[in-house]
């Protein structure tokens, strides 16, 4: 059986540990571990995932490595029969071990009629979703960054906006989302293509950030870059000449503008996918 340890920095033996289980990859045993350790402020933990469990003597090892660390399970198990292994090997042994997906399971059978097919990574199946996102990605690595401006018309998406506004996540985390995204960076000494004017209005957004937080990112950007920090790039007089620049082009789209300031890639995607929902099929 092959454990993957998330964390990849040395672990000491005393910090807490959490099994992420599945009879699949394990993906979202995981993100729920994640989830809930970034709840506890002042404790680093080890979370372990364990992929592709299949029999009761994989249930019979995980378990009892859990009890000699003093770790808790959480696994997202959906064979019936392993679900209620590692239950009562866990019960026996006294290991804390959380159900992530068993219960949503019955609530559901028990309100519709419907019986689960308790198969192991159907979410991961090669579905026509699945196709559908590869192609979304495509496109936003072939449209990133104001590249190849004539695909801006095949554009679900048109994001606008200076530089290290978030234009490049957004469009990898929306195409995940199945939507072709394309983005354009907009520079005061750079005219943008004329496609983007072509573009309706409701299939851009536009991206704005406070000047003072698009200085604190940009010095780091140029730190890693091993640049000095006083270059023009991250002068704050020149960052609020851009951003009055992509106001004017903004105003002149009159687009959706989405302030980015203070918000993680996902909660501004979140906007997004709530705009595109209500306005994609004009």
């Amino acid at each position: 059986m092959i454990w993957q340890r998330v964390k990849e920095e040395f672990i000491i033996a005393s910090l807490p540990i959490i099994y992420a289980v599945s009879d699949s990859i394990g993906e979202t045993s995981e993100a729920v571990a994640k989830a809930t350790i970034s709840q506890f402020v002042q404790e680093k933990f080890d979370i372990i995932r364990v992929p592709y469990l299949r029999d009761a003597e994989q249930v019979h090892a995980i378990v009892k490595e859990a009890k000699e660390n003093n770790a808790v399970i959480c696994h997202t198990i959906v064979s019936p029969e392993l679900r209620e292994i590692i239950a009562s090997e866990a019960k026996e042994k006294n290991v804390e071990v959380v159900d992530i997906i068993g219960p949503v399971l019955k609530a559901i059978e028990k309100t519709s009629g419907l019986l689960p097919k308790n198969q192991p990574g159907l979410i991961h199946a090669l579905d026509h979703e699945y196709f559908k996102r590869v192609e979304a990605i495509e496109f936003a690595v072939k449209y990133d960054d104001g590249k190849n401006p004539w695909g801006l018309a095949k554009a679900d998406i048109v994001l606008i906006g200076v530089s290290r506004t978030s234009k490049t996540p957004l469009s990898m985390y929306l195409a995940h989302k199945q939507l072709k995204v394309a983005n354009v960076p907009l520079v005061p000494e750079i005219t943008p293509p004329e496609e983007l004017f072509k573009v309706p209005s409701h299939k851009v957004i536009g991206l704005l950030i406070d000047p003072y937080k698009l200085n604190e990112i940009r010095v780091e950007r140029l730190k890693t870059m091993g640049l000095s920090d006083n270059a023009t790039y991250a002068d704050v007089n020149r960052i609020n000449e851009e951003l009055e620049y992509a106001k004017a082009i903004m105003r002149r789209i009159h687009c959706k503008i989405i302030n980015v300031s203070n918000r993680a890639v996902e909660e501004t995607a979140g906007l997004i996918l709530e705009y595109a929902a209500k306005n994609l099929n004009r």
